[in-house]
């Protein structure tokens, strides 16, 4: 059984993996939110406003009231400001399973802040909450995304064919899992 803990401050060397604020909207929609090469295989559209992450970050910190919400901010110690996000996008209580998802805006692709933030979470959810599997997936035709995963140690478990979708439409998915004993051992 998860014991729900919450959005909870983590540190790494090059990264804080925090809780959003309101006053994050305008480096969410400068960094990420509004760059089509990071939304291209994602489910929301190019922000084409900062008033859109406004309204996101405004759901999000009303989800903060909730233990089983999980939500970061990727924050750049080295400029301090997000450069993308890191979160539980799915969970099943009776497996003990929680599925991530994350985006970095492209100017931080290929530098290893997505592995070192997803890297981060792997211990808090494992040793903090209880979690017995962890899991994401990613788009065929976006293979970095993969790679990541991989780089967490998450074992490739197959290909769902249409299985999910994006701005790209119906699309298949790669699916990874990690699961305690692998993390233990």
């Amino acid at each position: 059984m998860m014991n729900h803990k919450g959005t909870v401050l983590i540190e790494t060397e090059r990264l804080v993996l925090r809780r959003f604020q309101q006053s994050d909207a305008t480096a969410m929609f400068k960094n990420w939110e509004s760059d089509p090469k990071v939304t291209e295989f994602l489910r929301w559209k190019t922000a084409t406003d900062v008033s859109e992450a406004e309204a996101v970050l405004e759901d999000w910190i009303k989800g903060y009231e909730k233990p089983d919400f999980y939500q970061w901010a990727i924050v750049l110690k080295e400029i301090g400001e997000p450069i993308g996000s890191i979160s539980v996008v799915g969970k099943n209580e009776r497996l003990d399973m929680v599925h991530i998802g994350y985006c970095i805006g492209s100017k931080w692709w290929r530098k290893g802040i997505t592995t070192e933030a997803f890297k981060a979470i792997i211990p808090f959810f494992f040793n903090e909450v209880g979690v017995n599997r962890i899991e994401s997936q990613h788009d065929p035709n976006n293979p970095n995304s993969g790679k990541v995963m991989q780089k967490c140690g998450m074992k490739y478990e197959g290909t769902l064919r249409a299985a999910d979708w994006s701005n790209k439409g119906i699309v298949d998915a790669c699916v990874y899992g990690l699961l305690r004993s692998d993390f233990e051992n």
